[in-house]
């Protein structure tokens, strides 16, 4: 959108908010001029004259409006406000439902007054969020349009290294391939506290990386911060399993199931890679059953394709296992 495209959408808002009594039709007509040129001071400015004058108005006609135009919004009345952990959850809610949209251009996004007072724990919950509709996010389109969180992260991370957040904070650089961000989140973190998340966090990036056996040596380190962690033992078992050691994927799967003994994706695992080391066909029909009740279909059929892989198995059976996974 052109400066005089934006310029007559701000004009419109405010003829539909004053002349026309609809505010909160103003309001979402200025959210589409912030899509168009999300960098621009001017939707902002009437966004910012709007709540100061209309707010009785506006605070009841977006209450429970879930939509993308209305949380955009509020994300920003919401910094007006001088609070800066919800408005950053919002935004981040926002772009992860439109991460083509650089929502993070946003003038008040690079405020001082944000970048200052916001929580790491809100900033690490907002990364999160930009993850939730699991969007392609490794292209050089998505790492500009996220070079202002990118920034943010690297501000707050400095002034407030939680651990725990930092980690949390390195899934939003890895999911959008910048590696290094991820590693140094991670390095920043251990220079306070080596917490089990932080290992975990860097072994997936390895992992994202194609880097296995760094990957199952920061899963291992995970796994001796927590050891009981039934999860980080499937982690790790999944990676064994990729580099093709079978047998520590399925010593690993039965370590989990020690701790968690009745979840689902353990025992679908440890049948699955049993199978690939000893072509078991018992273990086969045992990852039949519990097939349906792996909620990850792509893991799900992962495990299918590894165990169909199992040295003589009956070739029926075989094919049975298959027709579940197609």
């Amino acid at each position: 959108m052109t400066n005089q495209s934006v310029a007559a959408g701000v004009t419109l808002a405010g003829v539909m908010a004053h002349c026309g009594g609809n505010p909160v039709g103003a309001v979402k007509l200025l959210v589409g001029a912030v899509t168009s040129a999300p960098g621009s001071t001017e939707p902002y400015a009437a966004l910012a004259e709007l709540w100061r004058d209309r707010r009785p108005e506006l605070k009841a006609g977006l209450e429970g409006d879930g939509s993308l135009s209305s949380v955009a919004a509020q994300a920003y009345f919401l910094f007006l406000d001088g609070d800066m952990d919800n408005a950053v959850m919002a935004l981040g809610s926002v772009a992860g439902a439109r991460p083509d949209v650089s929502w993070g251009a946003a003038p008040w996004f690079g405020d001082e007054r944000f970048l200052g007072t916001v929580s790491a724990e809100a900033l690490a919950e907002a990364c999160l969020r930009t993850l939730d509709h699991a969007h392609d996010l490794d292209s050089d389109e998505m790492r500009e349009r996220f070079a202002p969180w990118f920034r943010a992260i690297d501000r707050v991370s400095r002034r407030s290294p939680v651990p725990e957040s930092l980690a949390a904070m390195a899934r939003l650089p890895r999911a959008c391939g910048h590696y290094e961000q991820s590693f140094a989140l991670c390095d920043r973190a251990d220079a306070v506290e080596r917490v089990m998340w932080t290992a975990v966090a860097r072994a997936s990036t390895w992992r994202a990386m194609g880097d296995l056996d760094r990957a199952a040596a920061a899963f291992e380190d995970a796994l001796a911060l927590d050891p009981h962690n039934w999860s980080l033992c499937l982690d790790l078992g999944d990676v064994r399993a990729e580099q093709g050691d079978f047998a520590a994927a399925a010593a690993l799967a039965e370590q989990g199931l020690r701790h968690e003994p009745q979840e689902a994706s353990l025992r679908a695992a440890a049948a699955a890679y049993r199978t690939r080391l000893s072509g078991s066909p018992e273990d086969l029909r045992a990852l039949v059953v519990l097939a349906p009740e792996i909620p990850n279909t792509s893991y799900r059929d992962l495990l299918i394709d590894y165990a169909c892989a199992g040295p003589g198995l009956p070739q029926d059976l075989v094919a049975e296992v298959r027709r579940i996974r197609n």
